[in-house]
């Protein structure tokens, strides 16, 4: 097996804090996570927020991370933690609001560079509608397009690539982009090559959607820029530990993207802080999980009688062959 990038939410380290830091008064800062984030085991890369993680020198930020082993898998950019984005981001009614998401995001994707990343992962949280009657649709969709188009023409100047994270909703009622198929529509409008998806496992099940298919829709439109991998019950985003509910649904997700030659990190947007956890501990149970799950689905890649009984929509016999090898005495 070739080495796998393993990349994790930063923030998720500042979960039970008091463990790691009995001394620590307040919350940890950026740079007291990613050492904590540097003890996990097979750990590789860390995502940054901006601009929320960046509060000094890029630099000097950049060789600490270094210095602790870890690399920068990519930024993401956090628009719902600013007041000003509140009403939205790329589709905030006011364009002077939409000019500014533009340029911080283009800053951020500057910064992203200076870490040594090509990769801006952009979720607008706060770009949707909670009521009737109180968005122009038609006038929205035509915000959101002209501002990805901005920064992804600009991104193309950098060698970036911009990456769309969906979601249904939450903390707005509805979401601009709630699913795959509404965001490749806008991927299609936008009409940019370096504009792909990250395919987050809560949103996809959170959207109704099956993960293994919404990734087969975005291959086949676009590319899957960003991946990340966690659980959950599918009522709302829980950040549960990897295959921890749906086992079966995360391996056929592996399954597709061995077969699609996926080589950005597997990313884990968990929330251990929701609960307490020992963040190290949460996150190196995910890596344990993701290996045995990477060997299992390598196993399948040229099953010529999984094959074909996918191709005939075998059911009976697609899930034997799966049991037989998940439920192996």
């Amino acid at each position: 097996m070739e080495n796998i990038r393993f990349a994790t939410r930063l923030n998720s380290f500042a979960s039970c804090a008091h463990t790691f830091w009995p001394d620590l008064k307040g919350k940890p800062n950026t740079y007291q996570m990613i050492e904590r984030a540097a003890t996990v085991k097979g750990l590789t890369d860390v995502d940054l927020n901006y601009p929320q993680h960046i509060k000094n020198d890029v630099k000097e930020l950049k060789s600490f991370i270094e210095d602790k082993g870890l690399h920068v898998n990519g930024m993401a950019m956090r628009f719902n933690t600013i007041p000003e984005f509140q009403l939205g981001a790329f589709t905030h009614p006011e364009k002077r609001v939409r000019k500014e998401a533009v340029e911080l995001t283009k800053r951020g994707i500057d910064c992203g560079s200076e870490f040594g990343t090509k990769l801006m992962t952009i979720w607008l949280g706060q770009d949707g509608f909670d009521y009737c009657f109180q968005a122009n649709y038609d006038q929205m969709w035509e915000n959101l397009v002209e501002c990805f188009r901005e920064v992804g023409e600009y991104a193309k100047t950098q060698g970036a690539e911009i990456s769309i994270e969906y979601k249904p909703n939450e903390p707005r009622a509805f979401s601009i982009l709630p699913n795959a198929s509404t965001t490749l529509l806008a991927i299609h409008d936008i009409g940019l090559d370096n504009i792909g998806v990250t395919l987050d496992f809560c949103h996809v099940l959170f959207a109704g959607e099956i993960p293994a298919f919404a990734a087969a829709l975005v291959s086949r439109q676009t590319k899957i820029l960003g991946l990340h991998l966690n659980d959950g019950w599918g009522k709302r985003d829980d950040g549960l530990m990897v295959g921890a509910v749906n086992l079966r649904a995360t391996l056929e997700l592996i399954y597709k993207l061995r077969k699609e030659n996926f080589q950005g990190a597997y990313y884990f947007d968990t929330f251990p802080d929701a609960s307490g956890m020992d963040p190290v501990k949460e996150a190196e149970v995910n890596i344990e999980t993701v290996l045995r799950l990477v060997k299992l689905a390598d196993s399948l890649k040229d099953n010529q009688e999984l094959e074909e009984a996918i191709s005939n929509q075998d059911s009976p016999r697609s899930q034997k062959i799966i049991n037989d090898l998940m439920l192996a005495n």
